[in-house]
């Protein structure tokens, strides 16, 4: 049986290498958008190009309205969905604290983790009646080492890597697994391998976290950044 994998944020960068990857591995994906429709559709048409098959749907990931259209789509197409891989990037300023105000910290939280929480709940019922589910999250390392200017992301991925530790401990008796991928963010010369990630790179390990293979790798961060980190 073919899984279906929905892939938030998929119309460039590693959304749209994950779409491939996952394709070329017999998944069958959906590209979701918010406003790169001409993106999104080249990604689709190089999935089919390749064999696979592939769906564009455009929702932003902060409205639950949108958010349930989606899911609700892709089920009545494809009748489930067994992957999520959360990619879509949630829009922050970089700022000092002397220069933070409450609106951007809070605002970016916000819209950080309702994101999270939304495509959550969205799947994970089906997950449990299926007892199979991989729940995958895109994270930084930021989030564990805080860099210059970068509060807003690096606190809202910090809760957002603790929501899904917490997802993790209540799905595992169901088969559903829950995990954080973080790649490199920095320049690649800060890094032992000097050189920085390809997304080919983080696909490929997003495609191993969504496979059966990684059954039992639950609640755990893959850092995928050439020795910058080594937690």
């Amino acid at each position: 049986m073919d899984r279906v994998a929905v892939i938030t944020g998929a119309s460039r960068g590693i959304g749209a290498a994950t779409a491939l990857v996952l394709a070329e591995k017999r998944f069958r994906v959906v590209v979701n958008y918010r406003s790169s429709t001409e993106e999104a559709d080249e990604v689709v048409a190089a999935v089919k190009a390749a064999g696979g098959e592939a769906w564009a749907i455009r929702a932003d990931v902060t409205n639950p309205d949108e958010v349930a259209s989606m899911f609700s789509e892709t089920e009545r197409r494809w009748e489930r969905v067994d992957v999520l891989v959360h990619n879509a990037l949630i829009p922050y300023d970089v700022v000092s604290f002397a220069d933070l105000t409450w609106e951007q910290l809070g605002g970016k939280l916000d819209r950080e983790l309702h994101a999270a929480f939304l495509v959550t709940k969205a799947v994970v019922p089906g997950m449990i009646s299926r007892s199979f589910g991989r729940l995958i999250y895109m994270t930084t390392i930021l989030s564990r080492r805080p860099r210059e200017g970068m509060i807003n992301l690096g606190t809202a991925k910090a809760a957002m890597d603790q929501f899904v530790r917490y997802v993790a401990l209540e799905v595992a008796p169901h088969g559903i697994t829950a995990n954080l991928v973080s790649p490199a963010t920095v320049a690649g010369a800060s890094n032992p391998m000097g050189r920085l990630v390809t997304p080919d790179e983080v696909a490929q390990t997003i495609a191993f976290v969504a496979s059966e293979d990684s059954g039992f790798i639950t609640g755990h961060c893959v850092e995928v950044n050439g020795g910058l980190a080594m937690d």
